[in-house]
């Protein structure tokens, strides 16, 4: 239909003035109902007086968050990429102008005028980042930032869940004016989830598949002389809760420490699940975690590692992203096949 009311091209052409006049909204435009959102966030107050026009992305997890709500024309920028965009947010991507290789700098935000500026990581709000949001809000640029890593530890959603990540999800969407595009992309992501849980089978290598009994997973982000595995309350417990597996370092008090490898000899996980980086540094890709783990003298008698039992997760889904399903079909993927 090509009926345009004249309230809806004024507030087009009224944007910076914050317009929220009714009218037929365009498929990329705020709700004609969208206003002021106000909201606590992390212990801040982020107030939001008309659906931002030029938000700025301060990495990838937002990033990607924002395209798959389709806002990328309401984008002025993005910044610290570090795993090539999923392929069906590709188009869109390519359409918002990349600020910074890494954090862009306070001056680099003032320069592209945003009004709305998001981060799911706290580093990027660091004075030599972007600078703190209590800043930017004083320069009327309201700023948000993902609740698993609030600024405040103490603030901080202390165990990811995939509600959690909906909540974020929903709050975006809200901010924009675009609620009902968080409802489509939740129930799309909750579909896959119930796939990938259904699809596990009752018993697998090690367990009986009940959350108390099931296989013992080992997630192992990272290094080889000192191995970085995941511990308490992390995405990779989410997707245990989801499939009914355990996490073999479950009891660490931090969601990524330090392991060692006679300590994780002694556990003797059942399956190992390997993160694929693409930095490029030594162990990074899943492939070099394997060899290293086949040759070490401790870790090559390991059940896992002598029967291979190995899942290869890319490392940008073990954060709290919409990458996290993934991580959830692979494992159940996985699991399901260590059983063939």
């Amino acid at each position: 239909m090509k009926t345009i009311s004249i309230t809806a091209a004024l507030c087009v052409m009224l944007a910076a003035a914050g317009c929220a006049a009714g009218g037929t909204a365009g498929p990329n435009e705020p709700s004609a109902s969208a206003g002021a959102v106000h909201l606590t966030n992390c212990g801040l107050s982020v107030d939001v007086d008309a659906p931002p026009r030029r938000a700025i992305a301060l990495e990838q997890n937002a990033t990607e968050i924002m395209l798959s709500l389709g806002l990328a024309d309401r984008m002025a920028g993005t910044s610290y990429q570090t795993d090539p965009v999923l392929p069906e947010l590709r188009p869109s991507y390519e359409k918002v102008p990349v600020l910074a290789k890494l954090y862009p700098s306070g001056e680099a935000i003032r320069s592209a005028n945003p009004d709305f500026v998001y981060s799911t990581y706290s580093s990027a709000y660091a004075t030599d980042a972007a600078g703190p949001r209590t800043d930017l809000a004083k320069l009327g640029v309201p700023a948000y930032l993902s609740g698993f890593a609030c600024e405040d530890p103490a603030e901080a959603i202390q165990t990811v869940s995939f509600d959690g990540l909906f909540t974020e999800i929903r709050d975006i969407a809200r901010i924009f004016g675009v609620p009902e595009r968080a409802e489509q992309l939740i129930s799309e992501q909750r579909s896959r989830l119930d796939a990938a849980r259904d699809a596990v089978p009752s018993a697998t290598p090690g367990g009986t598949g009940q959350p108390d009994a099931g296989p013992s997973l080992l997630w192992y982000y990272s290094g080889t002389s000192t191995p970085y595995v995941a511990g308490q309350g992390g995405v990779p417990d989410a997707v245990g809760a989801l499939l009914g597996v355990r996490n073999a370092y479950t009891d660490a008090g931090q969601k990524w420490p330090a392991g060692n490898w006679e300590e994780i000899a002694e556990r003797n996980p059942d399956v190992i699940v390997v993160a694929d980086l693409t930095r490029g540094g030594d162990g990074d890709s899943a492939q070099s975690k394997i060899d290293f783990l086949r040759r070490n003298p401790v870790t090559s008698k390991l059940d896992a590692v002598v029967a291979g039992r190995f899942i290869t997760v890319p490392g940008s889904s073990m954060d709290p992203s919409i990458r996290s399903v993934e991580a959830a079909e692979l494992v159940g993927a996985g699991l399901r096949g260590s059983t063939r």
